[in-house]
């Protein structure tokens, strides 16, 4: 989780909403990465968790992560659920949860049935790293 948080941090330095998520395989080899970049690339779907799914699912050759694990700073939106979904991830787990835009508002049910979720590592820095964005970005 303390990468994806650097991944985060990557995000806030290049203007970007402050997610980072990686994917891990075997509990130990990182297979996908990635921060947000909507505005860099100009795409409302260049959200971490897409980003870094992408990368993974590249390196394994398969859209399946059913053995994999999803560390990303923030709790997934709608959109992110459902492609995690579709990649029947084994894990999430999340730091800071989304209060207005994160799955769970919707339902928990969005995501595969077999997917386990860890909500809250490193949560107060990842709202905190957010919290201050948003500061930066107001004034």
């Amino acid at each position: 989780m303390q990468k994806a948080l650097l991944l985060a941090e990557e995000a806030f330095l290049n203007n970007e909403i402050p997610v980072g998520a990686l994917v891990v395989a075997d509990g130990k080899k990182i297979i996908g990465k990635g921060y947000n970049q909507t505005e860099k690339l100009t795409d409302v779907t260049a959200h971490a968790e897409i980003l870094a799914l992408t990368a993974a699912s590249n390196f394994l050759g398969g859209k399946y992560l059913k053995d994999c694990t999803l560390y990303v700073t923030l709790e997934p939106c709608v959109m992110c659920a459902g492609a995690l979904a579709w990649s029947q991830i084994g894990t999430v787990v999340y730091g800071a949860s989304d209060k207005k835009k994160g799955f769970s508002l919707w339902t928990p049910a969005v995501l595969h049935p077999k997917t386990h979720v860890v909500p809250g590592i490193l949560g107060e820095e990842s709202e905190r790293l957010m919290k201050s964005f948003f500061k930066k970005l107001r004034s």
